[in-house]
């Protein structure tokens, strides 16, 4: 009895994602080298720096937390098709470079607590996972990326925690942000969980083995005919 191997979709193709991500970054860096040759601008850039370092975090957390749900709900077959499973995966991609754009300005902005540097640290590991994927597929032992990229569901409790004991009283805004998140991440929680449930079992599907028809001849006999 053979097994068939269920195909695979191909890979997502993120070269578009990347040029867009260039350009825009460049964008942003000759805007504010513009912006700062003039009085005006410089007092744009400390403003746009002061409302960053109040709510950049935030933003960080919200987009890590869309992020973090994306990436439980990818890979379930049950209730997205094959195209809505790629758009999602693309989704978790653009969420996560994007979040991890805005814990990093968090964190040149504002001085970290260890907990926070702890979240920054098994987020860039995902992330860095995430980005090599593919070289894990070629290496003894694959098993290893689920382990290291699974470090998300480590770091997103730990900024929870460092968003809620970190500096000063939250706003009401952030605090709802907060219950958001947690809404957010238990609700695709929810989604998996059922999603595991309802799969069907896995079932080996049966290929008939060729049949082989006529007179096997072995490798001498062919020879001795040939030679004959």
């Amino acid at each position: 009895m053979l097994h068939r191997k269920q195909p695979r979709h191909a890979g997502l193709d993120t070269r578009q994602m990347r040029l867009g991500a260039t350009a825009s970054v460049t964008a942003l860096i000759l805007s504010a080298v513009a912006l700062a040759r003039t009085e005006r601008g410089v007092q744009l850039l400390n403003s746009g720096l002061g409302f960053l370092e109040f709510y950049v975090g935030v933003f960080a957390l919200v987009t890590l937390t869309a992020t973090v749900a994306l990436g439980l709900i990818t890979t379930e077959r049950v209730f997205l098709s094959a195209p809505n499973r790629i758009r999602a995966q693309l989704a978790h991609r653009v969420g996560a470079a994007t979040g991890m754009a805005f814990l990093l300005v968090h964190a040149a902005l504002k001085a970290s607590s260890l907990t926070g540097l702890i979240a920054l640290a098994l987020f860039a590991l995902a992330t860095t996972t995430g980005v090599t994927r593919g070289w894990f597929a070629h290496t003894p032992r694959p098993w290893m990326w689920r382990v290291l990229h699974g470090a998300a569901y480590l770091a997103w409790p730990a900024a929870i925690l460092h968003g809620l004991t970190a500096g000063r009283a939250p706003a009401g805004w952030v605090a709802w942000s907060y219950v958001a998140c947690l809404a957010a991440v238990v609700s695709a929680l929810l989604i998996r969980a059922v999603a595991t449930l309802r799969r069907p079992p896995a079932v080996p599907e049966v290929v008939e083995e060729p049949v082989v028809v006529g007179e096997l001849v072995s490798l001498d006999d062919l020879r001795r005919r040939r030679a004959g």
